[in-house]
């Protein structure tokens, strides 16, 4: 019959119940009737059954759905992640204890597996922190939730004070929104030019986050580069070196023997040309050998110190606001002795060196001259080139490779761009957090 049908559980236990309760009543009174009690008697009898089946219904009825409450309520702790609160039973065995005991173990089973995902999730935040290229991430809002210390070398500014920023106030766009097919790109074509910017994705606490990778193309290209420099430098040394010593051997040998003053001279000077060359690929040989840093914290008045010993056709003025700097003693005495010569072989009389902090992960080193500057900077850095009439192309090139060996950069730019006003050369040095 239609009057029976039930689309609930509510709904099936009400009928079912009521079907079952009025029948107790009914054959009460049928039985009441044929046994001749009283007829008021029987009203009041009818009266208290379907009072005390109207409660018994009730409390059955409670009872089993209250299993059912309790279940959701674990149902949803589960939905929220909340995998250490469980719903007690109302029944200790049967089938409502079972289901209990299997939403527990499913909690069990979820909160392992969220314990494994949030380990693997914060490593990948480690290693995100460790590695040198800018990593940026974006949430599904498209805001900056997570950046690495190399977002410095990319902005010049730390990435907390971008934090829920857009990419556009990065000057980052996404040409797939536009169906382009283009991806992530820098507004600045000259950055576009620089670097390449690699996306993916990946689902933290149930949102979907974009994962972009800042690759240095100009970086790779200058190593690929140095490494063909290398090997030039070395195929050369080697059979200059098998020329040279023969060659030199035999115009000494010969100068003992010589009786004319004019051959001894001539026989000489080959001999000092010789020994020139063998200075000049050594001289380039180190272009082509690794270095080994030891890196420590150096007092910033002890190395300006012997600096300004060294020099004295040139002022040294040095302005300090950091004690301490994070380098190789002898190399980066080795690069600012470089710049000093630069600047005093460019008719530089005044130097000026600048000692600052930037932030707690980096400082600054400046050195700034009043010399005639560069006319040309873009081939400063590689190795052979030089505007010297005596130069040999080898000490920018050796300074850049010390700083970056650092994990530093290195700038070069004229003062306000007149090569009559010097030249401002920028060191950016890493720090470790704990200093002595």
């Amino acid at each position: 019959m239609t009057f029976l049908k039930t689309n609930s559980l509510e709904h099936y236990l009400t009928l079912k119940l009521w079907l079952l309760g009025l029948a107790l009543p009914a054959v009460v009174g049928a039985w009441a009737w044929f046994a001749q009690v009283s007829p008021a008697v029987i009203i009041f009898a009818e009266v208290l059954l379907l009072v005390a089946v109207f409660k018994l219904i009730k409390r059955i009825k409670t009872t089993v759905l209250t299993a059912f409450d309790r279940a959701n309520l674990h149902l949803d702790a589960i939905v929220q992640e909340n995998y250490n609160q469980h719903a007690k039973p109302n029944f200790k065995q049967g089938k409502v204890a079972d289901f209990h005991q299997q939403l527990t173990h499913l909690s069990q089973q979820l909160q392992a597996k969220k314990s494994n995902y949030d380990q693997h999730v914060f490593l990948v935040y480690q290693l995100i922190e460790q590695l040198d290229s800018p990593i940026l991430v974006f949430n599904a809002k498209q805001q900056l939730s997570f950046a690495n210390d190399a977002f410095y070398h990319l902005f010049g500014q730390h990435w907390q004070l971008f934090r829920h920023g857009s990419p556009q106030l990065l000057g980052l766009s996404n040409a797939n929104q536009n169906n382009s097919g283009q991806g992530w790109q820098f507004e600045d074509d000259e950055k576009n030019r620089r670097w390449q910017i690699r996306q993916s994705e990946f689902v933290d606490a149930g949102q979907t986050y974009q994962l972009l990778v800042f690759i240095d193309i100009e970086s790779a290209l200058r190593e690929n580069q140095l490494n063909a420099w290398q090997q030039i430098i070395r195929v050369l040394s080697h059979e200059i070196r098998n020329s040279l010593t023969p060659v030199s051997s035999l115009a000494e040998s010969l100068s003992d023997r010589a009786a004319n003053p004019r051959d001894k001279t001539a026989l000489g000077v080959i001999t000092e040309r010789c020994e020139h060359l063998q200075d000049f690929v050594d001289r380039y040989s180190s272009l082509s050998k690794s270095i080994n840093l030891n890196c420590q914290w150096l007092a910033v008045n002890a190395l300006t110190g012997r600096l300004c010993e060294l020099f004295e056709a040139v002022t040294i003025q040095c302005e300090v606001s950091v004690e301490m700097i994070w380098a190789d003693s002898v190399f980066i005495e080795h690069v600012l002795i470089n710049l000093i010569k630069n600047a005093e072989q460019a008719n530089a009389d005044v130097v000026q060196l600048v000692f600052a902090k930037i932030d707690d992960s980096n400082s600054i080193i400046k050195v700034i001259d009043n010399g005639h500057g560069f006319a040309n900077l873009d081939n400063l850095f590689i190795p052979l080139y030089t505007t010297k009439a005596q130069g040999q192309g080898i000490g920018l090139n050796f300074c850049r490779n010390i700083v970056e060996q650092h994990q530093g950069v290195i700038e070069l730019v004229n003062n306000n761009n007149d090569i009559n006003q010097g030249v401002m050369v920028t060191i950016q040095l890493p720090c470790p957090a704990i200093k002595p």
